[in-house]
């Protein structure tokens, strides 16, 4: 496989995280009650232990040039002292305090099955898929977004990033906007994240293992979505809502 096959199957990839429910949850439409679902899971299956996963990756990489940008990244999850001086986990248990949850349900999350399989895909893909694979799903897939096109082409569309006043938790259930900091940090360090991701992978997965990145990019994908199905469908979401 090319570098240029490469690069656009992994982002036809990326192209494909998007969910079905999403605008519901954007919009409001999920009721209070239920969005600690979401967080509790988003929280259990990955945000708490993303530096794990990238340490994982670091430990297995032969490559210097790589595990320089995932000590970085790991050095910044881990401790936030690159940002706001606090792990990027404790700042996200900011939104459920912020919005009135009982964060004692947060030590104690029972994942949901698709969750609990999806997160088995993430730790086979960080403990023995390979270094390159691992790299791959936890800095592209977990770290990114729809828009990565964006990252590598100044012509097509970046990721959103609206008002801090406007974000859907602030505008639909009352979230201060002191509680936001997480998302203040992604916009002040992801920019470096999103560009060291590309260039690990594009500049130093071998030629030979290129189709095996992307197949097990697509097993993430996959497992990513059934995941955000069990949690949609937890949450009161239904597909044919307008």
């Amino acid at each position: 496989m090319e570098r240029s096959d490469f690069q656009e199957a992994l982002l036809r990839v990326m192209e494909r995280k998007q969910h079905w429910a999403w605008p519901q949850f954007v919009s409001g439409r999920v009721p209070k009650e239920r969005l600690h679902i979401h967080l509790e899971q988003e929280y259990a299956v990955y945000i708490r232990d993303f530096a794990r996963l990238i340490g994982r990756v670091y430990v297995q990489c032969p490559v210097a040039e790589v595990r320089a940008d995932l000590a970085e990244n790991l050095y910044e999850e881990e401790t936030g002292r690159l940002s706001r001086g606090r792990p990027h986990a404790e700042l996200f248990l900011d939104y459920p305090r912020g919005l009135g949850m009982d964060l004692a349900r947060f030590e104690r999350v029972t994942s949901l099955p698709a969750a609990a399989a999806y997160r088995a895909l993430l730790d086979r893909a960080t403990t023995s898929s390979g270094w390159d694979v691992g790299v791959a799903v936890v800095t592209i897939f977990v770290e990114g977004t729809p828009y990565e096109r964006g990252e590598l082409d100044p012509t097509a569309p970046r990721r959103p990033e609206p008002a801090l006043h406007e974000h859907p938790l602030v505008v639909h259930y009352g979230l201060p906007l002191s509680a936001l900091e997480l998302t203040r940090v992604h916009r002040e360090v992801e920019g470096g994240h999103r560009a060291a991701a590309w260039r690990m992978v594009l500049d130093h997965v071998p030629a030979s293992r290129r189709a095996v990145v992307v197949a097990a990019m697509e097993e993430v994908l996959h497992g990513w979505l059934a995941y955000r199905d069990d949690v949609a469908l937890a949450c009161g979401c239904l597909r044919d809502t307008p």
